[in-house]
């Protein structure tokens, strides 16, 4: 596949959406991933990191080896991703703490237009596609209502698994890898572990998400090769019970205290929003989620022109 520059330039924010997304427990950038139309090629792309890879290199040199690998595909949107959290890490963390309703409801849109925009793709409808939704919706909303473990002291092989696992949500459109750690009670552990430089448990979470990576999109791409109609059911499912994590108006069940001595919300349950407690921001709320929902037809119709 020949790319321009300005292909790659694209391809790089795209990138920064899905770290922009990654950030926020509840959120998926896989999820972005899918609606911007790279999934799947972003799936098969990790999986051809292989032993084959090596011998490739070894037998045919750098430049082959970089044209199987898809390399300049994967160095533009991970290049995207390293400089969204960088940049915009604090700016997400201030909209959560200062204007959860908005960024929510933003979120909240950009899940439902992506729900209309896989159903779409889906060839053939029949109960076999509604019974994996269901399924899908099923296992998303169970993620959504798990408790969280609050735990700063984890065991180093807990962490490498915890890695692993949060890496494949990662690439799962409608599960979050930040809240797959906050579920697992390591994401304090790795979150201070960034901060204060770490390095010995930041090269056990990072080898962990190298692993799973790997061994996950291997599986996807097989799965996608094989049962792309039942996959696209399952991940729409997923999509809309994941809809409770990220529902705009919520009222805290249960609490912890986080590695600066402040009190966060452990436990949420989600409310309509004549009984939330505060302003519901309703008109905002509802304008931004026609915004998020309005942004990926206009993706899906940009796309389309290609």
């Amino acid at each position: 596949m020949s790319r321009s520059v300005k292909d790659f330039i694209i391809i790089g924010l795209k990138g920064m959406a899905m770290g922009a997304a990654d950030v926020i427990p509840g959120v998926s950038g896989g999820t972005i991933a899918f609606i911007s139309g790279i999934y799947e090629e972003l799936i098969s792309s990790i999986s051809n990191v292989k032993l084959s890879l090596l011998k490739t290199l070894k037998t045919q040199g750098f430049k082959v080896a970089w044209k199987q690998l898809n390399g300049d595909f994967l160095l533009a949107l991970f290049l995207g991703v390293v400089v969204s959290i960088v940049s915009f890490a604090k700016l997400i963390a201030w909209l959560l703490e200062n204007e959860p309703i908005p960024l929510w409801s933003f979120f909240f849109g950009l899940v439902l237009a992506s729900v209309v925009y896989i159903g779409k793709q889906i060839e053939k409808w029949n109960l076999i596609s509604i019974l994996f939704i269901i399924l899908g919706l099923i296992f998303g909303y169970i993620i959504t209502i798990i408790p969280s473990v609050s735990s700063q002291d984890s065991h180093l092989l807990f962490l490498f698994f915890a890695g692993a696992i949060a890496s494949c949500a990662m690439i799962l459109p409608g599960i979050s890898g930040s809240y797959i750690l906050l579920l697992m009670g390591a994401y304090a552990t790795v979150i201070a572990a960034l901060t204060e430089k770490n390095l010995t448990i930041i090269a056990v979470v990072g080898a962990g998400v190298v692993v799973g990576l790997l061994s996950f999109s291997k599986i996807l791409k097989w799965l996608f090769s094989r049962f792309h109609n039942q996959m696209l059911a399952v991940l729409i499912g997923i999509m809309l019970g994941s809809i409770n994590k990220i529902w705009p108006w919520k009222v805290t069940i249960s609490t912890y205290i986080d590695r600066h001595g402040e009190m966060k919300p452990l436990l949420e349950k989600s409310v309509l929003p004549g009984s939330y407690e505060g302003d519901p921001q309703l008109l905002f709320a509802i304008l931004l989620t026609i915004i998020g929902f309005g942004l990926i037809l206009l993706l899906e119709k940009f796309a389309v022109k290609k």
